[in-house]
C-alpha cells in the first residue's frame, strides 16, 4: 500500500515551471537525474477548465482541451513530487482548477513572478504582485479548498521592505512554501540574481522559501546547487535554465555528456508521444551553441519524431516503441469492442457506415430525414444516447425509433457525427431516403424552398412574421448538426 505524504520543501533540489520545457518527458528526466520535486509549466485556468480528464491507452493521465490538444499530461511515476502551477488572477477559477487535478497531484502553485506580456495583460503572473488583496484572495482560497500543499512564485519588488511585507502576509495564508526568483519583474536572465534579497526573505519568515534564478550566477555544476542555498540561506533551491540546458544537473555524481542526456529525453518523448514541436524545442535549448552544427540543423529541419529520432540515430526505439504502442492500442481496442459486444442489446440493428457531410446538399442531414420521416408516419421523434469511449475519446451513438435500436458499430470523433452515423443505419435500414446527393430530387430541400416562399409572400402581404416558439425549436432542432467537423 502506497502512503501518501504530504510533500515536504525543505532541502529539495527543483525543477522550475519552465513554460514548453516543463512538460511530461522533461520532468521525468529531471525526476530520473535526482530532482525531488518537478513543477509544471504554467497553465492557465481557464484553458484547463475547458479540459476533461482521460485516461489514456498511454498510461497516462491527460486534460485534454475541446479541440482534441492535450493540455496537461502526467503518470503515476511523478504523481507524489509533481506540482501543478497554473496561470490565474481569480480565486473560484483557480480552485475549480485545482480540484480538477488535486487527485493526480502533489500540490498546486499560483505563479505570480511571469514579466511576459500575456501574463500581466490577464492580470497573472507578475502583475499579482501589486495587488496583496487579489493574492491573499486566491492563495486563502486554495489552502481552505483543497487537500494538497499550496505554493506561489514570486519576483521581488523594488523595495526590500516591501517584498518582506508582501510575503509576510503570503505566508500568513496558509500556503506550504513560496519560491522567490530573485529578480524584479523588469529583469531579465542576464541581470544579477539578488541572492542577498531572497536571504533577507528567507531569514524573515518561518515557512520554507524556495530560491530561484541563480543559473546565471551560481549554477553550473551540482556542488553549486549547495552554494546557492547557503548564499541565499533559503530551505531549497529551484533550478530552470541548467535544468533546461542539462538536466542531469540534479545528479550528485556529476553531468552526463550532452548526448547521452539527449538521447533519454527523446526516450520519454516518443514514450509519451509528446508533440513533435515540443521535443525539438527542448532539444535545441540543450544543444544551444551546437545548433549551426550539422546534427544542430538536421534537428532544426526535422518535421516529425520519427524524423527527430533519425537525427539522433534512434531510429530503430522510434519503430520498436511505436510498435509495441500499436500493438496495446489495437489488444485494448479489441477487448473494449469485445466488451461492447457483451454488454450490448442483442437487437440493436448495426451497420459499418460513417457520415460524411461532402455526400449532402448543404444544410441537410440524415438527422433531419429521420426526423422527417418519424414526423409523417406518427412516431415519436428520434432519441439518440451517445456514449464516449475513455481508451481512444471516441464516440457512439444508438438511436431507437418506433422501439427499435440502430448504431454504427465504427466510433466517431464527435457526438455530432456519431448521431448522424445512427441515423444513416436506421434509414438504410427502413429502406428511406437519407437525403444524399446521389439520390436526385431532394424533398426535404424543395420542403424548405417552398416555406421560404411563403415567408416572402407573407411579408410582401404585410402579415406578422413572427413564428410560434414550437417552430423555432423545431428549426433549432434540425439544423443544430450543420457545423459538422470535417472527417
Amino acid at each position: 500500500m502506497t502512503v501518501n505524504v504530504p510533500l515536504c520543501f525543505r532541502g529539495k533540489k527543483i525543477l522550475a515551471p519552465m513554460v514548453r520545457v516543463g512538460t511530461l518527458p522533461m520532468r521525468l528526466l529531471a525526476l530520473d537525474y535526482g530532482a525531488d520535486i518537478v513543477y509544471c509549466e504554467e497553465l492557465i485556468d481557464i484553458k484547463m477548465l475547458q479540459c476533461k480528464r482521460i485516461i489514456n491507452v498511454l498510461e497516462t493521465v491527460d486534460f485534454v482541451a475541446p479541440n482534441e490538444r492535450v493540455v496537461f499530461r502526467t503518470c503515476e511515476r511523478e504523481r507524489h513530487c509533481v506540482v501543478f502551477q497554473m496561470g490565474s488572477a481569480d480565486a473560484e477559477r483557480a480552485l475549480a482548477v485545482a480540484k480538477l487535478v488535486e487527485s493526480d497531484v502533489a500540490g498546486i502553485d499560483i505563479n505570480m513572478g511571469c514579466p511576459k506580456e500575456y501574463s500581466t495583460k490577464a492580470s497573472m503572473g507578475a502583475a499579482l504582485l501589486s495587488d496583496p488583496d487579489k493574492i491573499e484572495s486566491i492563495l486563502t482560497t486554495l489552502v481552505k479548498g483543497v487537500c494538497k500543499p499550496v505554493t506561489c512564485k514570486i519576483r521581488i519588488l523594488p523595495s526590500v521592505e516591501d517584498t518582506v511585507d508582501l510575503v509576510k502576509r503570503i505566508e500568513k495564508t496558509g500556503i506550504a512554501a513560496i519560491a522567490v526568483h530573485g529578480r524584479k519583474k523588469e529583469e531579465r536572465p542576464q541581470h544579477p540574481v539578488h541572492s542577498d534579497v531572497i536571504k533577507v526573505i528567507s531569514e524573515a519568515v518561518s515557512i520554507p522559501v524556495i530560491a530561484n534564478g541563480g543559473s546565471h550566477d551560481f549554477i553550473k555544476e551540482y556542488t553549486d546547487i549547495e552554494t546557492f542555498q547557503k548564499a541565499t540561506a533559503a530551505s531549497s533551491v529551484m533550478i530552470a535554465r541548467a535544468a533546461m540546458w542539462n538536466p542531469s544537473i540534479f545528479r550528485k555524481e556529476g553531468l552526463f555528456p550532452l548526448k547521452e542526456v539527449m538521447q533519454d529525453y527523446i526516450k520519454y518523448a516518443v514514450r509519451y508521444d509528446n508533440h513533435y514541436t515540443n521535443t525539438k524545442y527542448c532539444l535545441c535549448q540543450m544543444l544551444r551553441e551546437q545548433l549551426e552544427t550539422t546534427q544542430g540543423k538536421k534537428l532544426h529541419a526535422a518535421q516529425s519524431t520519427q524524423e527527430i529520432c533519425e537525427v539522433f540515430e534512434m531510429a530503430d526505439f522510434y519503430e520498436e516503441t511505436t510498435a509495441i504502442f500499436k500493438a496495446k492500442k489495437t489488444s485494448l481496442e479489441t477487448e473494449t469492442q469485445d466488451e461492447d459486444d457483451q454488454i450490448e442489446d442483442p437487437d440493436v440493428i448495426k451497420m459499418a457506415v460513417r457520415f460524411d457531410k461532402r455526400e449532402y446538399p448543404p444544410q441537410i442531414t440524415p438527422k433531419m430525414y429521420l426526423l422527417e420521416w418519424c414526423r409523417k408516419e406518427k412516431h415519436p421523434q428520434p432519441v439518440y444516447e451517445t456514449v464516449q469511449r475513455p481508451l481512444d475519446r471516441l464516440f457512439c451513438s444508438v438511436v431507437t425509433v418506433a422501439e427499435q435500436k440502430y448504431r454504427s458499430t465504427l466510433w466517431d470523433k464527435s457526438k455530432k457525427l456519431a448521431e448522424q452515423a445512427a441515423a444513416i443505419v436506421c434509414l438504410r435500414t427502413l429502406g428511406v431516403p437519407e437525403g444524399k446527393l446521389c439520390e436526385g430530387e431532394n424533398h426535404l430541400i424543395n420542403k424548405r424552398k417552398r416555406e421560404d416562399q411563403d415567408r416572402l409572400n407573407n411579408r410582401d402581404c404585410g402579415e406578422d412574421l413572427a413564428e410560434p416558439s414550437h417552430k423555432k425549436a423545431n428549426f433549432i432542432e434540425e439544423t443544430s448538426d450543420m457545423n459538422v467537423p470535417k472527417m
